[in-house]
């Protein structure tokens, strides 16, 4: 079905700029097919679920990362380079969180390199108050120096920032992005780093495809409760009147090219008004919007991929099982 998107009253349009969520929603719902980003999954609400989805028998990626960091860890933080001149070395993080996962290492370093600065990096200033007051609690001799910023804008500062740093990107959060836009984000994370700087970055790898899709599609429904969450946000930030009793969630995977992909389906012909946007959007029966992508990888795809953007695989973290691996990234030598 086509894509209908018809104004409810032009004289009634609005006439402020549209919030960032306001604008997305016009925009992916215009799409075809529409589509909405899980970044906007997380609200109060949707934090919460996602907390219950960790905890959930299906969803092995946030224990098995876990379980590597306590495992490995004073390995992982001496490929890192933590062990080396106290005084000049900061690990950075992106989509920060909880730092349930990070605080593992951050012991480990701790042991080795007092001297040691995390940077923990998140959009939103709750989740960072609330990350801050933890470790002082928890570490503190901990160095914290947080930074409230987009991705875009950390990455900009990772630039100038002084001395020896490792970046992480844990939990398999690569994934999310598409295949472009996954050697896009190397490449501005292979930018700031000097030769002897390093990533972190987890990779979710490639396994038995039921297990991949029942990771996202669990038996309890948290999951599904979970997408379904993104409408409710949006009824109630921006006015609309999705009714969810006619929804339900979706997800498949693809084994040829590791691809989850999560959907919400329209049960029925319907419209949904958004009284911020001052619009109407027609749904066809069985019509879906395309929430999220969560790829799964190959450990030949990831030297591939750092190949691509100037970067080698320095060491490889893993679980037994081989279900997840932490791959330390350095730059290339110039001339390779």
């Amino acid at each position: 079905m086509s894509v209908i998107i018809s104004p409810a009253s032009v004289a009634e349009a609005p006439a402020r700029p549209l919030s960032p969520l306001a604008q997305h929603v016009a925009d992916g719902l215009r799409r075809e097919p529409k589509t909405l980003s899980s970044m906007y999954f997380y609200d109060d609400a949707g934090s919460r679920l996602f907390q219950q989805i960790m905890a959930l028998p299906e969803y092995y990626p946030t224990r098995t990362e876990l379980a590597i960091f306590r495992e490995q860890g004073a390995a992982i933080v001496a490929a890192l380079g933590g062990a080396g001149d106290p005084a000049d070395f900061s690990l950075v993080e992106l989509g920060a969180g909880d730092g349930a996962k990070t605080k593992v290492l951050l012991r480990e370093l701790l042991a080795v390199n007092p001297a040691v600065t995390y940077a923990p990096v998140d959009i939103s200033a709750g989740a960072m108050s609330g990350l801050v007051q933890t470790l002082s609690r928890e570490l503190p001799a901990l160095r914290v120096v947080p930074v409230v910023e987009t991705y875009a804008e950390a990455l900009r500062q990772l630039r100038t920032r002084p001395g020896r740093k490792a970046v992480l990107f844990l939990g398999s959060n690569i994934g999310n992005f598409g295949p472009a836009e996954q050697l896009d984000f190397l490449r501005q994370l292979a930018e700031p780093l000097g030769p002897d700087d390093r990533l972190l970055i987890g990779f979710d790898l490639r396994k038995d495809p039921r297990r991949i899709r029942a990771a996202y599609d669990d038996a309890q429904g948290v999951t599904a409760a979970f997408n379904l969450n993104l409408l409710t946000r949006l009824n109630r930030e921006l006015g609309a009147d999705f009714d969810l009793a006619h929804w339900q969630h979706y997800t498949d995977y693809n084994p040829l090219n590791g691809a989850v992909r999560s959907f919400l389906v329209s049960t029925r012909a319907q419209h949904v008004h958004l009284a911020a946007l001052n619009e109407n959007v027609e749904f066809g029966p069985w019509e879906a919007i395309h929430t999220e992508n969560s790829y799964k990888f190959s450990l030949p795809q990831i030297e591939a991929l750092a190949a691509q953007v100037g970067l080698r695989i320095a060491e490889v973290f893993s679980d037994a099982a081989g279900d997840f691996a932490d791959v330390v990234l350095a730059a290339r030598p110039v001339g390779c």
